[in-house]
């Protein structure tokens, strides 16, 4: 799988709990790709989403089961299904199917034996790991490098954030972006391939990209063109 510039815009949907940070996304849409966009909360949902080439998912708490099977059955069509940050977090552990539908597992138990463990308030850094991917390269300026299983690679450093350590992946899927974490308590350094991919749904198509702790981290300008180029890439 691969992806290659788009520059026609879309109209883009956002479903979220949490509007503030979605209107900074939908700005930064707006401005960098003139990409019309339009917030709601997940009782407001329209009922046809045929007008829609993306709908993004940003929901903390609790995912409505009819969200869960509009975004599924969106993406199944031929839609582009973008989810952000705690999209995937221990809250959609009820939801029957997002994450069979997502090829994703949050395990039960310590974060050192591979349970899902979240941690807020800390800092961490989104590792560049395609870069030869529009999604991940196409205008993106990385302010910073870090060391990742031994390699310098381009970084975006995050502070006062939260990081989900320990989703386990399973199916075909393209990897974007890696995260770079050293718990403060224990020292221990995880590196792990999870914070940004995609994959095929149906005739559509799943992206993920784990940072979003804030309005802030859709200010920055390297992860904003990302997600930027998520809305815009064709992808095969």
């Amino acid at each position: 799988m691969a992806a290659a510039a788009l520059p026609a815009p879309a109209q883009v949907l956002i479903a979220a709990d949490e509007v503030p940070a979605m209107e900074v996304l939908a700005a930064r849409l707006k401005s960098a790709a003139g990409l019309s966009s339009t917030v709601v909360k997940q009782p407001d949902l329209p009922a046809d989403l045929a007008p829609y080439s993306t709908l993004v998912v940003y929901v903390h708490r609790n995912l409505d089961p009819a969200l869960e099977h509009a975004a599924i059955g969106f993406a199944e069509r031929g839609g582009r299904l973008v989810l952000l940050h705690h999209s995937i977090s221990s809250a959609k552990r009820k939801n029957r199917e997002w994450f069979p539908f997502l090829g994703v597992e949050l395990a039960e138990g310590d974060a050192a034996q591979g349970g899902y463990k979240w941690i807020e308030g800390v800092s961490w850094e989104i590792v560049n790991l395609a870069p030869a991917d529009p999604v991940t390269a196409r205008g993106v300026q990385y302010p910073a490098t870090a060391t990742y299983r031994g390699a310098a690679r381009p970084a975006i450093q995050l502070e006062d954030s939260e990081v989900y350590l320990n989703h386990h992946l399973s199916g075909p899927r393209t990897v974007l972006l890696g995260l770079c974490f050293r718990d403060p308590k224990t020292g221990t350094v995880y590196e792990q391939d999870t914070a940004g991919w995609y994959r095929p749904a149906g005739r559509g198509w799943v992206m993920y990209f784990m940072a979003g702790h804030s309005a802030r981290e859709f200010e920055n300008p390297a992860y904003s063109q990302i997600l930027v180029n998520a809305v815009r890439a064709r992808l095969r």
